[in-house]
């Protein structure tokens, strides 16, 4: 398990790109955390750090965006995924396995499909994990491969 305290957009976006170098095609990273936390932050680190091109921007009404790159990322937003049914149009299965590295924004909204060998990265706000940080720290926690996502 990793941790990481970001004080900034940019740091967490560092973090997320050092990761990167661990990731394969077919890897998922799971991401949880409140709205604002960071996510897409994060994801835009992975992105550079996979070398993939174009400007990353979170999913939320696209539900998925597809960036090129070395190893290309297929980003997804599970905010208003309610059912099984709406899961499956968002082509989400199509991914699994396949050549992308698949980043999952709002992955608590699909915890029965994320697989056991996922990446799991939670972002706090630092106010509650390391208060005196100030209010846009975050604390980042990665785990590879978790069986369960801690509190579910």
């Amino acid at each position: 398990m990793d941790q990481f305290l970001s004080h900034n957009a940019e740091e967490t976006e560092a973090f997320a790109e050092s990761l990167a170098v661990q990731l394969k095609p077919g890897s998922v990273v799971a991401l949880f955390g409140a709205l604002g936390a960071g996510k897409t932050a994060f994801v835009r680190g992975l992105a550079r750090g996979l070398g993939c091109e174009g400007e990353v921007c979170s999913p939320t009404f696209a539900v998925m965006h597809e960036y090129p790159g070395g190893l290309s990322l297929a980003h997804f937003d599970m905010y208003r995924v309610e059912s099984w049914e709406s899961l499956e149009s968002t082509g989400f299965f199509d991914y699994l396995g396949g050549a992308h590295v698949l980043a999952v924004e709002w992955s608590e909204n699909i915890l029965a499909a994320i697989p056991e060998d996922a990446w799991r990265v939670t972002i706090s706000s630092g106010d509650e994990t390391a208060p005196g940080e100030g209010v846009n720290s975050r604390l980042i926690t990665a785990e590879e491969g978790t069986h369960a996502h801690p509190g579910c």
